[in-house]
């Protein structure tokens, strides 16, 4: 089934050097731009991180120091990106708890300030673990009877997410070929941070998603325990949360006044 789209979607994967979206960098990232119209612009590129890549990641990806060493970094990429994705909004595999997170601190560290809280995201892995409970390459056995043979590589796995999106489409009458309804349906939380520490409640109220003040308002505890705002923004947290607290608090300060 063809998406309906209102402007464009980018589904992505990234290659890592880990799995923390605070500290571990990107080395390939593979995009698949989808028009209104059905067209598609494709583009995959490989990223020096400028560290060394574990051997646990190279084993994953296959991708070693030795093949990004003469790659540009992505502080020198990071500006014709985020034109590409410009107004775009995104799909993924695990992309609102990995892939998206990462990417937005990749940018802030290369100081391109982005906002994409107007673009709307579709974690096809969450609408796969909603009906299917299964990974990447059995969804995309399951959906597109295809073996993705060659996994973790960006490229293949993009496609195949754009791929087992659609054939999802196909096989399910209540999923609604619509951007907003489905970004809807693939999200668990609603994320005030791309890294998911800052949720909203059922009142619209942003909250601590973790730690001793789990579910606890972000103002009110700023207000009774001004230090813990400071624990934060002097931890491993990553970039855009920190971002949000720090509007979270100017905004209270704000209100004192």
């Amino acid at each position: 089934m063809k998406l309906n789209l209102k402007r464009p979607i980018v589904f992505f994967d990234l290659e890592t050097t880990g799995v923390d979206t605070s500290r571990d960098r990107i080395v390939e990232i593979s995009l698949i731009k989808v028009m209104p119209n059905g067209d598609e612009i494709i583009r995959t590129r490989r990223i020096n991180p400028e560290m060394p890549i574990p051997a646990e990641a190279t084993a994953i990806h296959g991708i070693t120091d030795e093949d990004v060493k003469n790659e540009p970094t992505f502080r020198q990429i990071a500006k014709s990106l985020y034109q590409f994705i410009q107004g775009c909004d995104f799909g993924g595999f695990n992309s609102n708890r990995f892939d998206l997170p990462l990417l937005v601190e990749e940018f802030l560290r290369a100081g391109v300030d982005v906002d994409f809280k107007r673009r709307k995201f579709i974690d096809v892995q969450n609408i796969f673990h909603k009906k299917e409970q299964r990974t990447l390459v059995a969804a995309y056995k399951f959906y597109c009877d295809k073996d993705l043979t060659e996994a973790h590589s960006a490229a293949a796995d993009t496609q195949a997410t754009y791929e087992v999106l659609c054939s999802q489409l196909d096989r399910y009458e209540d999923l609604e070929n619509d951007v907003d309804f489905l970004a809807d349906y693939s999200e668990r939380d609603k994320t005030v941070d791309y890294a998911g520490r800052i949720i909203y409640n059922d009142k619209g109220e942003e909250v601590f998603s973790f730690g001793k003040y789990r579910g606890r308002k972000v103002e009110e505890i700023f207000a009774i325990e001004p230090s813990y705002y400071n624990w934060m923004m002097e931890g491993d947290f990553p970039r855009y949360t920190k971002k949000v607290i720090t509007e979270i608090k100017l905004r209270l300060g704000a209100q004192k006044k």
